[in-house]
């Protein structure tokens, strides 16, 4: 089951080129880059290059992150992205990454997204563990790691420099079985 797959709002798919100016406009909001490895100073040379580098890497390649469009169904419209790279020492394992727009965030859409991403992931690569790092100041996406069933299981205190400042992060993890468990619930 390639890319993309859907949600009832939602398209995860692969970027296209018409995706870049608004890929660059939020990812150069300071509030989206607050806790991303990138900055406010993202550019549009930057997005045409991540778009354009994502066109060589086949998905699922151990080792190479894979950056995936979030899109509203409907209209095809970009509200942010979700990244996945499956581990190249273990690669029955992965971890996942995030960003949504700030006008559409509080809406449901990264919990859809990225909770259709897990399912994805299971499933295509047939995973055994999926795992998710956020700063720890960054409490939208640790409460929504936690909604998606995910577990803390670690809590690292200023632990790598970050943006100027010893920062700390916390990890979480979901088994396959965990996850399959969860969403038979939800049915």
């Amino acid at each position: 089951m390639p890319l993309p797959v859907y949600t009832p709002r939602l398209v995860l798919r692969p970027f296209t080129t018409a995706d870049v100016d608004a890929f660059a406009a939020y990812r150069a909001d300071p509030a989206i880059a607050r806790y991303q490895s990138w900055d406010e100073s993202y550019s549009t040379a930057d997005a045409v290059i991540l778009v354009a580098d994502m066109q060589y890497i086949q998905p699922g390649t151990p080792g190479e992150w894979y950056q995936v469009a979030l899109a509203l169904r409907e209209t095809g419209e970009l509200i942010g992205d979700c990244g996945f790279c499956v581990l190249a020492e273990d690669p029955r394992q992965a971890e996942i990454g995030f960003t949504v727009a700030r006008p559409y965030q509080g809406q449901g859409y990264a919990a859809e997204g990225i909770g259709r991403l897990l399912g994805y992931l299971f499933a295509e690569y047939n995973l055994h563990r999926i795992r998710a790092i956020c700063h720890e100041d960054n409490h939208a996406s640790a409460k929504l790691l936690g909604r998606l069933g995910l577990r803390r299981e670690a809590h690292f205190i200023e632990h790598y420099w970050f943006k100027g400042a010893w920062a700390s992060e916390y990890w979480y993890g979901i088994l396959r079985r965990e996850w399959e468990a969860q969403s038979h619930t939800k049915t």
